[in-house]
């Protein structure tokens, strides 16, 4: 599966601040406003993020002939046709997110006993 075509895209949807990014996403966005909405980001990291995004095709970069000059981030075709299976499996994850919390909860506490064994 190393060289599933799948793979690159898959690995960056799975990515924290893609996911994050793309709800942000809406309507066309400046990489400030983006920043300041997607707390704990670093401008490195969501400059990373966004170039993959564009990237794969999924957003398209603007900048704007404003003083000083400023860059606009927004949904392509492609990136509008993602938001339907983003969206739901982003409400998944919100709806279940307590039981996975207990889940991990549970987890660790079994894990760091003396006795656990694999």
């Amino acid at each position: 599966m190393a060289d599933c075509p799948t793979r690159p895209i898959l690995d960056q949807v799975a990515d924290k601040w893609t996911m994050m990014a793309l709800t942000v996403l809406e309507e066309p966005t400046r990489f400030n406003e983006i920043r300041r909405q997607l707390e704990g980001v670093t401008q490195r990291v969501l400059t990373q993020t966004l170039r993959r995004l564009e990237r794969n095709g999924l957003v398209v970069r603007r900048v704007l002939e404003t003083s000083p000059v400023g860059v606009e981030y927004s949904l392509t075709t492609l990136g509008e046709s993602f938001r339907e299976p983003f969206t739901r499996l982003y409400e998944w994850a919100l709806t279940h997110s307590d039981e996975i919390q207990e889940a991990q909860r549970t987890f660790d506490a079994r894990v760091a006993r003396p006795d656990h064994r694999n």
